[in-house]
Formats: structure tokens, C-alpha cells, sequence
């Protein structure tokens, strides 16, 4: 791999999900000291964080900008890591849209979960660490990638009886690890093995 494939690996990407004009309401400064600010979510391991933006730059929520690392940045002046509580009103509630949109955008990346997904322990599974999925749906599942890996979501609903959406699936095992830190296994997000 050359310098420049592994620098472009390690550029990571956000999706803002609350874009504050005004900047933040506990920020006790000033309102002319305070820049643009907001939330924003990594579209590749679902990490938060808060966001400072450029003075001179409009976004909208939904905009993708660079969070790390720092030269690579646009618009972004300064980003931290947070916690789901930490989060806007507003950003809490288009987290489940714009994770929904991740999920769909990268459809092969997650269709390949399934595919993929491996034994935990002797007694459970990573595809049991999806809502609604019990014995029956995993072994269904686990039967017929042996016959053929899935190609879509629309082929794994076809295949495999009584799993329906799912891609929503994923969506609600992102959003309740995302909520709940102290789950015991993260399957989708954090999961960069190098992360500070």
C-alpha cells in the first residue's frame, strides 16, 4: 500500500446532524466570540462528536465534512468526541435518519455483516445481537450464506423467512449501541481498532 492509500484510509468523515449558527448554549462567551457549531456523526465507525465550523462556511444537516485528521479538515475548525447524551435535542433526532441513510448508501458494507457475522462465544452469535433475531433467524440465515453469500438487503429478506428490513435492523442495533455505552458487545460502533 503507497503513503498516499493509507493516508487517504485514515481521513475520517461525519455526517453533521445539528448545525448551530449561533454556536453552542453553554458556551459562556460572547455571542460575537462564539463560531458555528454542531454535531456531527463518523459514517464509518457511527463515533459523535462536537464540531466547530468555519465562520465563512454555511452547512446544512446532512453535509459530510472531514473530522480527521486536523490537516485534512475544511470546514471543520476544532472536534471532540461525545457521548449520546452529550448530544443537541436536534441532533438526537435526526441521528436514526442520517444512520438509516449510512446504512442504505453503503448497502454492500452491511449486507456483508451477514455474510460475515462469526460465533461470539459457544452460545451466541454476532447475529444474535441483532433485535429480533433468535435461533431460528440465525440458523435460517446461516443456512443459506453456506448456499450463497447475499448480495442486498432485498435478497436476504427473500431468502431467509421471517427476516424482514434488514437493513432496519441494523439500523436499531446501531442506534442502541450508540444510546447505550455500557452494552457488552459493540459490534458497529467504535470499532477502529487504532482509535486515540
Amino acid at each position: 500500500m503507497s503513503e498516499a492509500d493509507s493516508d487517504e484510509t485514515d481521513v475520517r468523515r461525519a455526517v453533521v446532524l445539528d448545525y448551530l449558527a449561533h454556536g453552542l448554549s453553554d458556551d459562556g462567551r460572547p455571542q460575537y466570540e462564539k463560531s458555528p457549531a454542531g454535531y456531527a456523526i463518523d459514517v464509518d465507525h457511527f463515533e459523535l462528536y462536537q464540531v466547530a465550523f468555519d465562520e465563512d462556511e454555511r452547512l446544512t444537516i446532512g453535509s459530510t465534512v472531514v473530522v480527521e485528521p486536523p490537516e485534512e479538515r475544511d470546514v471543520v475548525t476544532q472536534c471532540r468526541r461525545v457521548e449520546y447524551e452529550d448530544l443537541s435535542s436536534g441532533s438526537k433526532s435526526e441521528l436514526e435518519y442520517v444512520v438509516q441513510d449510512v446504512v442504505e448508501e453503503d448497502e454492500e458494507r452491511f449486507v456483508d455483516f451477514y455474510n460475515e457475522a462469526q460465533p461470539i462465544t459457544l452460545r451466541l452469535h454476532q447475529l444474535n445481537l441483532l433485535p429480533g433475531i433468535g435461533k431460528k433467524l440465525r440458523n435460517g440465515i446461516l443456512d443459506e450464506r453456506k448456499r450463497k453469500p447475499f448480495e442486498s438487503f432485498d435478497e436476504l429478506s427473500e431468502r431467509v423467512s421471517g427476516l424482514h428490513d434488514p437493513d432496519e435492523i441494523l439500523v436499531e442495533r446501531i442506534l442502541e449501541e450508540l444510546r447505550d455505552d455500557d452494552l457488552k458487545y459493540q459490534t458497529f460502533v467504535g470499532r477502529d481498532e487504532d482509535r486515540s
